[in-house]
C-alpha cells in the first residue's frame, strides 16, 4: 500500500508545472494545496496506478483512496476519484457510506467536489436510484460542498434524461441558497437537464425567476436558444 502511494506522489511531484501551479490557485477562492500538475497528466498517473492495483479487493482500493484524500492535495484527491470510479462495476449499495464520508470529511473545494460527484457518485446513483433521497438530504446540509454535491452528482444522469423530478426537487431545496458555488452547482444541474428536457426546464426557470439567483438562472439557460434566454432574463420584480 505505502509503495503505491509513494509512487503516485512521486509521479505527481515529477510532473509539476510551475505555470499550472501559479494559475491553478486563481481558480479557487479558498486555500488549496496543489502540486501544479495538468489534469491530463493526473489522469495518466491514475491509470498507471490502477494498472498496478486492479486486482486488489475493493475495500483495499477504497482504503488507498482515503489515504490520498487525507493528504489534502487536490491532485491526490483527483487520483482517488479516478480510482474509485474505475471500479464502478463492483459498486454495492453499502458503498454509498464510503462516498458520503469522503464528501463530508475531505471535499474542501469545487474541483474535488465535482470530480468525485460527477462520476463516482453520479454513476452510483444511476446504478442504485433508490439512493436519490440521500442527495436530497445532502441538499439540506449546512456544508456548502455537501449542498453542491447534491446537485453536481446528477449532472451526467441529467444529460441522459434521468431523474427530472428529483432534479427539480433538489433545485427547490437549493433555490434560495446564498452561496454562489451552490448556485452554480444547481444551475449547472438544470442546464444538464435542459439537454433532454428543454421545455420543462424553461418552464421551471420562468416559474421561479422572480426569486432564483441570477447566477443559477444564467447557468440553467446557457444552452437554450437566444429567444428563450432573453425571455428568462427579462427584468421583472424580484423578491
Amino acid at each position: 500500500m505505502k509503495k503505491i502511494i509513494d509512487e503516485i506522489r512521486q509521479a505527481l511531484a515529477d510532473s509539476v508545472d510551475e505555470k499550472t501551479l501559479s494559475m491553478g490557485k486563481n481558480f479557487f477562492k479558498e486555500e488549496v494545496k496543489l502540486y501544479g500538475v495538468k489534469i491530463p497528466l493526473v489522469n495518466k498517473i491514475s491509470k498507471e496506478a490502477f494498472d498496478l492495483i486492479k486486482d486488489w479487493r475493493k475495500k483495499d482500493i477504497f482504503f488507498l483512496c482515503e489515504e490520498l484524500w487525507k493528504s489534502g492535495y487536490s491532485e491526490e484527491s483527483y487520483v482517488a476519484c479516478n480510482l474509485s470510479y474505475y471500479i464502478h462495476g463492483d459498486y454495492e449499495p453499502s458503498d454509498f457510506d464510503v462516498f458520503e464520508q469522503w464528501v463530508n470529511q475531505y471535499v474542501t473545494n469545487w474541483a474535488s467536489c465535482d470530480t468525485l460527484c460527477n462520476h463516482t457518485v453520479g454513476t452510483f446513483v444511476e446504478m442504485y436510484p433508490e439512493y436519490i433521497f440521500k442527495l436530497k438530504d445532502w441538499a439540506k446540509s449546512d456544508n456548502r460542498w455537501v449542498k453542491r454535491a447534491a446537485a453536481v452528482s446528477l449532472i451526467i444522469p441529467a444529460r441522459k434524461g434521468l431523474f427530472l423530478k428529483d432534479i427539480f426537487d433538489i433545485a427547490d431545496i437549493l433555490l434560495l441558497d446564498g452561496d454562489d458555488l451552490v448556485q452554480k452547482g444547481y444551475g449547472w444541474m438544470l442546464k444538464a437537464a435542459s439537454e433532454a428536457y428543454q421545455d420543462e426546464v424553461f418552464k421551471y426557470v420562468l416559474s421561479h425567476k422572480s426569486v432564483m439567483p441570477r447566477t443559477s438562472l444564467r447557468y440553467a439557460i446557457e444552452k437554450m436558444p437566444q429567444d428563450m434566454r432573453a425571455e428568462a432574463m427579462k427584468k421583472q420584480s424580484r423578491i
